[in-house]
């Protein structure tokens, strides 16, 4: 078992605000929100533009208008992370989990060293089925801690982008959401929490208008 240090050495342009969420990805996972479309707009590709530009850097992007439901979540997922056609469903050996827990690199491509998982409107599928939007984003951070503080194979820094207007932030602040404690069943401890040892996942949870300094 191995823990990541601090500082990971990834290589970035310093350019302002998308440097600095590049730094907080190093050890955390981000929530972003605005009242504000175009805000949201402006800031999504943006900070698309500049991961997509980094060395070592894979970035998955969820267009979050088009994510009701499980299928198509999945599909979205299944045609930008290598791996087979999966599942429906969030367990399984080919499920959503093994999926994300899955770092084998293109042919002909080296191994990334980061996956940032940037989701657009990802309050859409929190409107339409909570509990769905919840256990995804716990097995986002989930796979992540795994990853990071429990595999002895070639290390996978994940983190999630989640950007959204107002029902996004409300759910950030709910201490009973997966922005701030892992996913248990009954009394039984949190599986991700055994896992990685990590009490809550971590997480960031700040305006947009704070990231940018745009009003």
């Amino acid at each position: 078992m191995r823990a990541p240090s601090p500082h990971l050495g990834f290589r970035f342009i310093t350019t302002g605000w998308q440097a600095s969420v590049l730094q907080t990805l190093e050890e955390r996972h981000l929530v972003a929100w605005s009242p504000t479309a175009r805000v949201r707009t402006d800031f999504a590709a943006g900070i698309t533009q500049f991961l997509s530009a980094q060395p070592g850097l894979a970035l998955c992007v969820l267009q979050g208008r088009a994510i009701t439901s499980l299928d198509a979540l999945c599909h979205q997922f299944e045609r930008q992370i290598p791996g087979a056609p999966l599942d429906r469903r969030i367990g399984g050996t080919r499920g959503l989990t093994a999926l994300l827990r899955e770092h084998s690199p293109l042919p002909g491509r080296p191994a990334p060293r980061q996956r940032v998982i940037l989701w657009n409107d990802a309050d859409i599928l929190l409107r339409a089925d909570e509990e769905l939007f919840g256990r995804v984003v716990d097995v986002i951070s989930g796979t992540a801690a795994e990853m990071e503080y429990a595999s002895d194979d070639h290390l996978l820094v994940q983190r999630g982008v989640y950007v959204g207007g107002p029902t996004l932030k409300e759910y950030a602040s709910d201490a009973r959401g997966q922005f701030q404690r892992w996913h248990a069943t009954g009394d039984d401890e949190a599986f991700w929490s055994v896992v990685s040892g990590l009490e809550r996942p971590p997480m960031q949870r700040t305006p947009i208008e704070q990231i940018t300094g745009r009003r």
